[in-house]
Order: C-alpha cells, then structure tokens, then sequence
C-alpha cells in the first residue's frame, strides 16, 4: 500500500498539532519489517489506560478499530489502515452514540495510538488497482502501535508490578494489624504486665493513618510502622514465655476471665470535665463499662449453641471463610468446624479489630440478636475494603433491622454468589 505525502492533515475544522506531526514522523521511522501481535499490544494498552490517559470508551473504540483489520499481525511496513464508517464502529463499539465515538477517536489520535489519514473529502475509503489490492486507504493508521509497542509494554509492566506492591502492601497491613490485635488481647487476658490499653492506643493511631487514597509509599510506610511495633510487642510477650510464671499467670487468667472480657476498640471510654477543664475519666462509666463487658464475654463464651432458625453455621462459614483465621485451631487442614460459641467469640475479636465501637456492637445485639449481629460483622470482614466505615455500615444495617428491613440471609448468598462467580471466571482464565 503507498501512501502519498509525507504528512496528511486533518479534514475540515480539525487542526493541525506537533504532536501529530510527531506520531507520524515515529511511524514513519520504524523498521519495515517490525511486527507485533495486534491483540497483545492492546491489552498492554488496556493495562497502561490510564498512564496514557485513555477513558475505557476509548479502549472500546480501539478494540474495534482492530477488529477490522484482518490480520493478527501487524506489519509496519505495509502500513496498516482501517477505513469503517462511524455506523460499523458504533455497533462494534457496543453501540455507543455517534458523538461519544467522535469524541473518542479524537482521543485515540491525540495519545499517539492511531493516526487520522483523511481523504480530500473527509470520508473513509480505499482505492484498489488492477490487481484488486488495495493502494490507497483513507481511515486510521495502525502504525503507531508498531512503532511503540515496547513503550506500551513497558508501562503495562509498570503498572502490573504497582498494582503487586499495592497488594503485597495491603496484605501487609492485614496481617499486622491482626498479629497486634491478638497479641494485645493476649496480654489482656492473660493479665501480663504491660500497659497494653496504651499500646491499643498507639494502634489506633497508626490504623487512623490509612486512608482508602493512600498511595503505594504511604501504605508502604504504615506496612513497616504496624510490622515494627507488632515485633516490638511480641519481643514483650516472649518474656513471658519461659518464666517460671507462666502457670500462676495461667491460672490466674482463667479465673480473671469468667469475671471480664477485654475489649478492644476504636473509641474512647466515657469522659467528663472536671471544674479545671481537662478531660478525666469517668470511673464509674467505666466502672460499669467493665461490668458491662464482663457480662458480654460470658454471654460469648456460654452464648447460644445456635443463631436464629434458618441461618446454619456451614451457610455462614462458607459466605465468610476469613473469620476461620481468628477461631483457634481451624489453622490444620483437617480441624473440625468450629461451633456457635467459637464463632461468637472470633466475631468479638473481630469486631475490634475492625474498629466497631462498643455503642456500636451493644446496639447491634440488642437490635439483630448476638447471632445476627456477629453475621454482620463476618460479613463486613469478608467485604474487605468494600466496606470502608465499618461502625457506620453496621449501624446502618441495624437501623434497617430496627426498621424490619434487613436480614442476613441475603447478604450472605450474595457473598456465596460472588464467591462462586469468582470461581467460575478463573476457570473460564484458564
């Protein structure tokens, strides 16, 4: 196919820009003989979208250009154009509207992807000589994506290897912050030394730090901070582990707790002011805070060995297997499943470990059940970051039950079913 000029102007009102210029002059100085996989430089510039800033319209549009060009391959050297009219790129566009297609082509040409070749009279068409090849081609070029196919292959690698630091960072997070939770409410229970109500308060405030904006160096830095203090914890409780304490402490610990529960949450207790203005506690709110917290851990230790009728426990542990991590001994692949009163009690921990306040929780039992309401609370750890104010979800959805709106039954088969759909998409990957 020749083309003739060394450069080819927009039609009618469209102007011309360095950067065209530019493309066409990249396009221009590739090798003849380079070829690329057409689909795969695609998907390397689906990956980099938005390096390249490219709405997905825009990648939809481009998926369709490449559609009609017959080849897999494309060869720089025979200068690969395609020429539908706007009405075939709609309808393999998904049918968008004409003026959104105008408007994304426009932005395909602008990123360097194509290159706009128009005839003299603006329409797209090709002209074929004696021996019904075609010779000349007015549409888009296909050129630029021969000629920057490492550049697009260098930013999808780019962006694939942040999105793995991003999720590694997460699932550092993750884990420390329920390493320190656990290892807080160990010292708790087993009433060591330490003032582990101080260190539930420097927690909080390194957990305040993560916002769901949070770049990959800021997710990074809170990673290393929660890691340096889950260590600094555990160096505590490993002087306890050979002393010659330890059975008195355990002993201890048991009586202890049939009397109270510690409860970690993401909230202060009660205050008031006294006459100088300053913040004290108020000790009989927490007096009978305690109490309160008391009566509530027994009620998880010798709680219901069932939730209401209709609910099973294997329905829920199947809609929300993350809450197995915090029921001891469902570690080994063949531990027996856990019973109601191991779930109630991982939900308390859970619940705060997520930041749930006691107002929160007390609010959701007396509304949903004790049942119920650890449900939710499996549910909302199973949601992840979906779910970015877990307190205020929690009392949404016990207002809406307060309201007669909101059952567990269907947040729990939509977990199941977006399990499963997850499923099925990796066998259809692979």
């Amino acid at each position: 196919m020749t083309q003739q000029g060394l450069v080819t102007t927009p039609f009618g009102r469209r102007t011309l820009s360095l950067g065209l210029i530019a493309t066409q002059q990249q396009a221009r100085a590739v090798q003849p003989e380079k070829t690329v996989h057409k689909w795969k430089i695609f998907q390397a510039i689906t990956e980099a979208k938005d390096r390249l800033g490219l709405p997905d319209r825009a990648i939809a549009v481009l998926s369709a250009l490449l559609s009609f060009h017959q080849e897999t391959m494309l060869v720089a050297g025979e200068t690969p154009i395609v020429f539908p009219s706007n009405e075939k790129l709609c309808q393999r566009a998904h049918g968008i509207a004409p003026a959104t297609l105008r408007r994304h082509l426009a932005a395909l040409v602008e990123a360097g992807i194509v290159i706009r070749r128009d005839s003299p009279n603006g329409k797209r068409y090709a002209r074929r000589g004696m021996d019904g090849e075609v010779s000349l081609a007015f549409g888009f070029e296909l050129t630029p994506l021969v000629a920057r196919a490492e550049e697009f292959e260098a930013l999808a690698a780019e962006v694939q290897a942040e999105r793995r630091a991003l999720r590694l960072a997460r699932e550092r997070i993750t884990l420390a912050r329920r390493d320190i939770t656990k290892m807080i409410l160990l010292g708790m229970e087993e009433a060591l030394p330490g003032d582990w109500q101080g260190l539930h308060g420097q927690y909080l405030v390194a957990v305040g730090r993560l916002k769901r904006s949070s770049d990959l160096a800021d997710l990074q830095a809170i990673a290393a901070d929660l890691e340096g203090f889950a260590g600094d914890i555990l160096k505590h409780l490993e002087l306890f582990t050979n002393s010659s304490d330890s059975s008195a402490n355990e002993s201890h610990s048991e009586r202890h707790k049939q009397n109270s529960k510690p409860d970690l949450h993401e909230s202060e207790p009660a205050f008031k002011k006294d006459r100088s203005g300053e913040r004290q506690s108020d000790p009989e709110t927490l007096g009978s805070a305690q109490a309160e917290q008391g009566r509530e851990g027994e009620a998880v230790a010798m709680g219901p060995s069932r939730p209401s009728p209709g609910t099973p426990l294997p329905m829920v542990l199947e809609a929300c297997p993350d809450i197995r991590d915090y029921i001891p001994g469902q570690e080994a692949p063949d531990a027996s499943p856990p019973n109601w009163a191991e779930f109630l009690k991982a939900a308390e921990l859970v619940r705060a470990m997520l930041g749930i306040s006691p107002d929160a929780w007390r609010d959701a039992v007396e509304t949903m059940g004790q049942a119920d309401a650890a449900i939710v609370v499996a549910a909302i750890l199973q949601k992840g970051d979906e779910v970015r104010f877990p307190g205020g979800y929690l009392r949404a959805l016990t207002e809406k039950k307060r309201e007669g709106q909101f059952s567990v039954g269907p947040i729990l088969m939509a977990l199941i079913g977006t399990k499963l759909k997850a499923m099925r998409g990796g066998k259809g990957a692979v």
